[in-house]
């Protein structure tokens, strides 16, 4: 994996009628999100789609296109409605072929399972073109198709085809960041949060309010490719801070 200064972004689609019927809990995009800002990429935009060939096809051509990395979880097992790989297929303007690593892998995995039935089939099928991800839970592959990389949707096999993927792509600036906690009401310090972002180019201050032990409190990660930008940046919110009497604590709260 080469680094280089520009920031590089990809997106997730989500696919599956169980995420947007509450039945499924997604745990994916969180350990994505990590394991991109780890490879120096960062997740500028989530969709979650149902289980339909034309919004799959229009998240994939729409994210694809504006991102350099897309990647999609769902979709790729051996059930009727498992129809990821034909999307992207579509999207791509490409056919679907039967890989024939990715059967001769399912073969082998099947060989004491009962055998490579059609269903089982269904999971060596790739837009053509297309390249392996390696799977060492289950044996069927995740898929890249151009810059699209198509995951499990089961979080543990997901996990194992990012591990897969470590250091294989381009990375760029890494987002740096640091965590100022604060008891306030963020209402009472939201001016100092917009001036001393603005006074700092090249920095973003978030905002993260809570409620507890009786009272409120917040606390402000500020982040940054530019490790001298982001120390001036925390060092000017923790004057801010306790200038108005409310002290900073280092690492949050």
């Amino acid at each position: 994996m080469s680094e280089s200064p520009r920031i590089v972004t990809a997106a997730l689609v989500v696919i599956g009628d169980e995420i947007l019927s509450g039945r499924t809990q997604d745990k994916n995009i969180a350990q994505i999100a990590t394991w991109l800002g780890i490879q120096g990429i960062r997740l500028a935009e989530v969709r979650v789609v149902p289980d339909r060939t034309d919004a799959i096809v229009e998240a994939v051509n729409t994210l694809r296109a504006r991102n350099d990395y897309l990647f999609t979880t769902g979709g790729i097992g051996p059930t009727h409605d498992d129809i990821t790989v034909d999307a992207v297929a579509e999207a791509l303007g490409v056919g679907v072929i039967v890989h024939p690593e990715a059967r001769a892998i399912l073969e082998g995995y099947y060989a004491t399972r009962g055998g490579l039935n059609d269903a089982r089939l269904r999971m060596a099928r790739v837009p053509e073109g297309a390249k392996l991800i390696p799977n060492r839970y289950t044996g069927a592959p995740g898929i890249q198709a151009a810059n699209v990389y198509l995951m499990a949707g089961v979080p543990q096999i997901t996990a194992g085809m990012l591990d897969a993927l470590s250091g294989t792509l381009e990375g760029g600036a890494r987002l740096l960041s640091e965590t100022v906690g604060c008891w306030v009401h963020e209402s009472e310090v939201a001016t100092l949060l917009g001036d001393t972002e603005q006074a700092h180019a090249g920095c973003q201050i978030g905002s993260y309010p809570f409620w507890t032990e009786g009272r409120a409190g917040a606390n402000f990660v500020i982040r940054s490719t530019d490790p001298l930008m982001l120390a001036a940046c925390t060092r000017a919110l923790i004057a801010g801070l306790e200038a108005i009497g409310r002290p900073a604590v280092a690492g949050g709260i």
